[in-house]
This record gives structure tokens, sequence and C-alpha cells, in this order.
């Protein structure tokens, strides 16, 4: 028998990414599922692609019936998962792939997010100078947001080295639609967006404090715009340079020449959403704007897994003690 794992809000995109990925690790097993939304239903019947659950039922997000497990994910709605976390034993493991515990900063919490500052857990972005560490070592995980995945795993290394003003960072980012969850929006009906690409949340997206407090950035202006595909993100990420732009490359090539999931492209190959479909791994170019002299950096992941369900799967092997990559795919799939 292997470890259990439960799954709250299993019902979601990232919690049926989460069961789908679950099938396929060696040394898990799904104890309870549950989504709120969709209690009584067939796992089938909301997930038609994860049929080794097909006949699995959702039951109601009760805490007990998940504290059963050796981990529990919080695949919910943000603002939601604290309240189900304080109700959980203090020995039961804990990954929150919502925003709830992100933020150090009671103040920027409520710049960008409703509700009370529920409190700051280590955060799951296992990459960043020291934090693998700090995740195998703790019993709740924040994971990191999406958008904040892609950009931070770019930007970091750039900071960390001194080569990138933290006070002159901009980013565009494109995200696929599954990056705003299930819940039925008239901007996301596939009539609105095929065939067009709309920016959103200009000047003032809630991932914001977050990348500036994972990579050191202080000065940062980020526009995400909605792109018309079902997954993935593709960053481009511009600063200017501290020295030789060019550095750029050594930084991130220092940075992740011993990392399994992210890779800096050979020179002259960039990254497309399509080549992370389904795979936990963000892939990276760095170049130099020749007008401007700006490092540009642009990566891609697949939001729902390195961005999401993959990454809260990477800490939970930390956590349990297993393989990290166990269960998680580098390959992404195509066409």
């Amino acid at each position: 028998m292997g470890l259990t794992v439960s799954v709250a809000g299993a019902s979601g995109y990232a919690g049926g990414e989460l069961l789908r990925l679950i099938a396929g690790h060696p040394h898990l097993e799904v104890g309870a599922v549950t989504g709120q939304g969709s209690v009584g239903a067939a796992v089938g019947d909301v997930h038609p692609h994860l049929v080794q659950y097909a006949g699995r039922t959702f039951t109601a997000t009760d805490p007990a019936a998940l504290a059963e497990a050796d981990l529990v994910f919080l695949a919910l709605p943000h603002g939601e998962s604290a309240a189900i976390a304080s109700k959980l034993p203090a020995g039961v493991k804990v990954v929150d792939l919502g925003a709830d515990f992100r933020l150090a900063d009671p103040e920027k919490w409520a710049a960008y997010y409703s509700g009370p500052h529920a409190g700051t857990w280590p955060y799951g972005l296992p990459e960043l100078p020291g934090q693998r560490a700090v995740i195998a070592a703790a019993d709740r995980v924040a994971g990191p947001g999406c958008y904040a995945t892609t950009i931070t795993l770019a930007l970091a290394p750039l900071i960390a080295a001194g080569v990138a003003d933290p006070d002159d960072v901009v980013v565009v980012a494109a995200s696929g639609t599954s990056g705003a969850g299930k819940g039925l929006k008239p901007h996301l009906l596939a009539s609105e967006v095929m065939g067009g690409l709309t920016p959103y949340r200009v000047g003032a997206h809630q991932h914001v404090p977050e990348i500036k407090q994972a990579t050191g950035a202080r000065g940062l202006s980020f526009t995400p715009v909605l792109a018309p595909m079902p997954r993935g993100i593709l960053a481009t990420v511009t600063a200017r340079p501290i020295g030789d732009a060019r550095a750029a490359r050594e930084a991130l090539e220092n940075a992740y020449g011993d990392e399994p999931f992210v890779y800096v492209l050979p020179e002259g190959r960039w990254p497309h959403t399509g080549a992370t479909l389904g795979a936990n791994t963000c892939l990276m170019q760095a170049g130099v704007d020749v007008d401007s002299g700006r490092i540009i950096v642009t990566s891609a992941t697949d939001n729902l897994v390195k961005g999401a369900a993959g990454q809260a799967l990477q800490c939970a092997n930390l956590m349990l003690g297993l393989p990290e990559t166990a269960g998680l795919a580098v390959n992404g799939v195509a066409p």
C-alpha cells in the first residue's frame, strides 16, 4: 500500500489535473475526492478523461475525511483554503494551490485580495535557492500562482546574479482560459475568446506582489493577456541590464543546469506553450534587444501542471520523502 493523498476541490481544472497526475504516480493513492459544487456526481461525469476514477463520487469538503490521508491538496478558490486548513490536524501535511498563504505582507494581501490575511506558509517553488530543503522540512506549503511560477523562474536568477536591474522589469504574459478556473463567465465563452487576444487586470494583477516577493524585483510592470487556447502560459520578461546583457543566459544556465524541470533551450530556439503540454517543465530562452539593449527572457509552462497541479505534486513528493520527479512528466504531448 502506498501513501494516501486527498484532493479538496477535485472537480475544478487544477483538482482534476491532480487526479490525472496521481493516477500515474508509483507511490500515491487517492483518498477523499471532494468537490463542493459536484457532491454526489461521478468523477467520470465531471472529468470524462479520468477513466481510472470514473466510478468514484465527489463528496463534501469535510476536514475530518480529508485528514485521514497522509497529505491533503487544497485546490480551492482563493480565500477558501484557510478555513479548511485550520480544521486539519497539525500532523497532516498540506499543499495549498490557492493564494491564501503565499504573501508575507498583510498589506499586500489586503490590496490585491479580499478577506483577512491568513498567514504565510513556505513558498512551494523548489527551484528557488534553498527552497527545496525548506519545502522538504515543512508540513504546510503554499503553491505559487501559475503566472508567478513562469515569470519568477525567468527573472529570479537574473536579479540574484546582479545582471538585471530590480527597479526596471516589464512583463507581458499570455495565458490559456483554464487559468481563470472552471466557473461560467461570459468573457470566457468560446465565441468571446476565439480569434482574439485580450489584456485584463492591467496594472493591478494579483500575482504582482507574489512575483516581487519571490524575485526581489522592486519595479515591475505586468500585463496579462487572455489567449484563445485551453492551457499554457508564455511570458516575455524584459529588464534593464546591469553590465553586459549577455550575462543573463549564463545566470539562467548556472541556476538550472541541474534542475529536472527547467530547461534553458539552445541558442536560437524559443519556447512555445505547446511543447509543455502535460509536462511539469518550464522552457526558456534568453536574448538581448538590439535596439534598447534590454535583457529578454521568454518562458513557457503548462499553467495546470508546472503552474498548479504538477508543482503541487513536486512539493508533495519532497514533503513525503519521495523522489521529487515521481509521477511527473518532463516531456510534453504533441501535436
